[in-house]
């Protein structure tokens, strides 16, 4: 039963020289993944330690780029004996592994402000590349901050053996159904 994320998320490997630096806001920030657990319920489990930075090219967000990461002790199910035991050796083994980073290497952009956002996954002592789908909701100027933001949505569906994470995949889902939405703002 292992979840992650990871982070986050967005844009490409070199960036734009009229790149601004925006700050991933953990307060409006939230990264979720949910799993099937024998074949009875799909729980949820949240992130709640976001933090990291966006090199954001409003120009043309493909010559962005974004590092993620996401602190283990921020996992919550709201069931406080899970949170625990997913933090153990047996799952996500948090005393090892603190964090959960997201690196990304490549922004394609589609219709309608989506977005492929590929880039390098971290988690469990394994790194693998991940695609995440994305989609932008809004870059603008904040009017009352006077300080660039962005948000962004992006999806993902990650194998949790993949990384490692094995632990009764006879019973709990392999596949961790991955949300994230990300609010990131300069200082303004």
């Amino acid at each position: 039963m292992k979840y992650l994320l990871f982070p986050l998320f967005l844009l490409a490997t070199t960036p734009a020289i009229h790149a601004e630096t925006l700050e991933i806001d953990p307060n409006h920030s939230a990264v979720a993944f949910s799993w099937n657990h024998h074949g009875i319920s799909n729980p949820v489990a949240r992130f709640e330690k976001i933090e990291g930075k966006l090199m954001l090219d409003g120009k043309d967000v493909t010559k962005s780029s974004v590092v993620v990461k996401l602190a283990m002790d921020g996992l919550h199910t709201a069931v406080p004996a899970l949170d625990q035991r997913l933090k153990t050796a047996e799952f996500l083994d948090a005393a090892a592994y603190p964090e959960i980073t997201f690196k990304s290497t490549r922004i394609e952009k589609g219709p309608m402000d989506t977005l492929k956002i590929s880039g390098d996954l971290s988690l469990h002592g394994v790194t693998r590349p991940v695609v995440l789908n994305g989609k932008i909701n809004k870059i603008n100027m904040d009017p009352m901050a006077k300080a660039s933001e962005a948000g962004f949505d992006a999806m993902v569906t990650l194998k949790r053996s993949d990384f490692g994470v094995s632990k009764f995949l006879t019973s709990v889902a392999d596949e961790l159904q991955v949300h994230m939405t990300i609010s990131a703002n300069s200082e303004g």
